[in-house]
């Protein structure tokens, strides 16, 4: 897949090319690497992925129900109506990794396709197209939903909870992390990307220099 392919499309939203650029250069780099380094990727990869699988359990046990019928059904998402949706390098990376080149396919003309109106553009007939969702979207329930659940079940909740704060080992960059860490793993191969937020993001560059003034080094 080349930019030219995909990456000029005047009538489509910055959002939507940063997204194409993002899937591109993710795939393109990652099918240049020998086994070796692919193997590497993917085993840096492998806690997070058994997080993931963690999260995607409790949430099926919990809400899968709640979601479906009162929420995806009914066009009522808070989150998927939502057209941009906060999607991390790292998210391309790993869902990239996963994905076949035919899911690869399906989300770059999604993009193409542009706006959907209300509707995030990732939002497929039968849910996100994503072969592993953006983790924006995998820990975001809506104030009903937790409602329905939380209030019932104080096990669910501090299982919650126990996984936001696990979710920070990931994403959180006052100390070393995955997603930080694949920007990087880019970055020093000479590439870069609008959706490269750790190391262009304000507040996450913030959050960065500030651990290491804690930690007494520059």
């Amino acid at each position: 897949m080349e930019d030219g392919d995909y990456g000029k499309y005047p009538m489509v939203s910055k959002y939507n090319r940063d997204q194409i650029e993002a899937i591109i250069l993710a795939h393109n780099h990652l099918r240049s690497l020998n086994p070796h380094e692919l193997s590497k990727l993917r085993s840096k990869i492998e806690g997070y992925l058994r997080f993931r699988k963690e999260v995607y359990e409790f949430q099926r046990y919990y809400f899968s129900e709640i979601c479906t019928n009162q929420c995806f059904e009914n066009n009522y998402s808070a989150c998927c109506n939502l057209e941009a949706v906060a999607i991390f390098f790292a998210d391309v990376v790993i869902n990239v990794l996963l994905s076949s080149d035919q899911e690869i396919y399906h989300l770059l003309e999604a993009l193409r396709m542009g706006s959907r109106g209300f509707k995030c553009v990732y939002l497929g007939n039968s849910g996100c197209i994503w072969r592993l969702k953006p983790i924006a979207c995998e820990m975001f329930l809506c104030k009903d939903a937790k409602a329905a659940v939380f209030t019932k079940n104080n096990v669910a909740l501090r299982q919650w909870e126990e996984f936001k704060c696990r979710e920070k080992a990931y994403t959180w960059p006052d100390k070393p992390v995955l997603f930080d860490d694949l920007e990087e793993y880019f970055i020093k191969a000479g590439f870069s990307s609008d959706i490269m937020y750790f190391h262009k993001s304000p507040g996450l560059l913030k959050i960065k220099s500030l651990a290491k003034i804690r930690k007494g080094y520059s």
